[in-house]
């Protein structure tokens, strides 16, 4: 599967996440014990998966909410590895719910994409941190 098919699935797993997961995460906050089926009218698979993801995307949004540090590049990867871990959390979260195949598939490729994205991200800001010579301290053929 190409990244822009795994974006895509992603993006439309976070749409109907966004678009359930709010309502269920409520009604189940009205409650005493945890989401199940009777108390949200969603099967206890619906309702788990419900749950979960709303704790992924709160996780994900309070961690993506970062002081700006005037560095875009540590900024950007700041905010871009708590997306990708959500993305991982939610993925997790449908596979210990669902039974659908394709989709445990998906999100099965969803995970070990975005872990190797995150991975990426830390080395590439990892060795942005590895100081190479200043502009103030090059020299040029003018400075010579």
């Amino acid at each position: 599967m190409t990244f822009g098919r795994a974006a895509s699935a992603l993006l439309t797993i976070c749409v109907a996440a966004t678009a359930f997961g709010p309502a269920a995460a409520q009604d189940a906050h009205h409650h005493s014990g945890p989401a199940d089926g009777a108390s949200t009218g969603f099967s206890p698979e619906a309702a788990l998966f419900l749950a979960e993801n709303d704790e992924a995307m709160e996780r994900m949004m309070a961690a993506m909410h970062v002081a700006p540090t005037g560095n875009i590049d540590k900024d950007f990867v700041t905010m871009m590895i708590p997306h990708h871990q959500g993305a991982i959390d939610m993925a997790r979260a449908l596979l210990r719910s669902s039974r659908n195949e394709p989709l445990r598939r998906l999100a099965q490729e969803i995970i070990v994409t975005q872990e190797d994205e995150i991975r990426a991200m830390r080395l590439a800001i990892e060795s942005d941190a590895t100081p190479a010579a200043s502009p103030a301290s090059r020299t040029t053929e003018q400075d010579r």
